[in-house]
């Protein structure tokens, strides 16, 4: 929460009183983007307080909407300083501001600029009108590789102490010294995790537009479905008694909860999802996550007191 740039008005180079001015977050990656797509150009850039989140994000939330625009319109002063009354937006700021009633309140109309800071040169010299190609957000593989380091440094901050854990359950029952079983068993239920958090941070982003489903937990049990029947293949894993049956379970219900819940984190990175959409599908993934997580401790335990 420290990546912030103070709420406010600020110069970019020596603007006049007919600069264009430029609506941002007061997330300081948003707020560089705009300065960099603006290089060379002279303006007047007014930073939302967002509490540090980029415009797309702060806009569902509603810190990057209509009573923040006009609040800080009159409180920079703007009016002072320019004798135009227009104000660029970033377009994916639109669902959190009422254009019409920004207008109404403070006298400036809003313009909606292009997806992209990169483009704004081109909408300016255009006459504030943007081509129809910078109204388009896709989210191609380059941009999902970008996320795999992040996602995959963020899961494992989670996963190791859960596996710890289950080690030592995997220490308990069976014929085996307990620092043997749990050595054994906590390398398998351990690969069983790491396995879906490889297939949900990794495999999932790279085959996003191919695996069915709308919902991104959706596609996620797709994944985490074939998944798990993979692991459990190469594993070896036997099938002779009720407390290996119950050992491979429970990897299947671990795998299945973990692709799941790490396919559902790219719908905070994709303009596909909505606020609306996010909220009904959480709905029903976060509980069958928990379910799922839920179902494969038991049968993890279980299979130590039938070992």
């Amino acid at each position: 929460m420290r990546y912030v740039v103070q709420p406010g008005l600020y110069a970019l180079g020596t603007p006049d009183r007919e600069s264009p001015v430029f609506v941002t977050a007061s997330y300081k990656m948003s707020f560089d983007r705009l300065r960099s797509g603006l290089k060379g150009r002279t303006g007047w850039i007014l930073v939302l307080d967002t509490k540090g989140i980029n415009v797309w994000c702060a806009a569902g939330k509603g810190t990057f909407g209509t009573a923040e625009l006009v609040g800080r319109i009159q409180s920079s002063g703007l009016a002072d300083l320019v004798d135009h009354r227009r104000i660029i937006a970033p377009q994916l700021g639109a669902p959190g501001v009422s254009a019409h009633a920004v207008h109404k309140q403070s006298g400036f109309k809003v313009l909606f600029g292009p997806v992209l800071a990169e483009d704004l040169g081109e909408f300016l010299d255009a006459g504030m009108k943007a081509a129809p190609r910078m109204r388009i957000r896709d989210f191609p593989l380059r941009e999902r590789l970008v996320l795999i380091p992040i996602e995959l440094v963020a899961a494992l901050k989670w996963t190791l102490l859960p596996i710890l854990a289950l080690a030592l359950i995997g220490g308990l029952g069976g014929k085996e010294p307990f620092t043997a079983g749990a050595f054994q068993n906590g390398l398998f239920v351990g690969a069983a995790i790491l396995s879906g958090l490889l297939s949900g941070a990794v495999a999932a982003p790279i085959l996003l537009p191919w695996i069915p489903g709308r919902a991104f937990s959706t596609k996620g049990l797709v994944l985490g479905f074939f998944s798990a029947l993979a692991f459990l293949a190469v594993s070896g894993r036997g099938w002779e008694n009720w407390s290996t049956r119950f050992e491979s379970l429970a990897a299947f219900s671990f795998i299945m909860a973990v692709v799941c819940y790490l396919s559902m984190n790219f719908t905070g990175s994709s303009t596909f999802t909505s606020l609306s959409g996010v909220r009904r599908e959480m709905r029903w993934s976060v509980p069958l996550q928990v379910a799922l997580a839920g179902l494969g401790l038991v049968l993890w335990v279980l299979s130590r007191a039938l070992a």
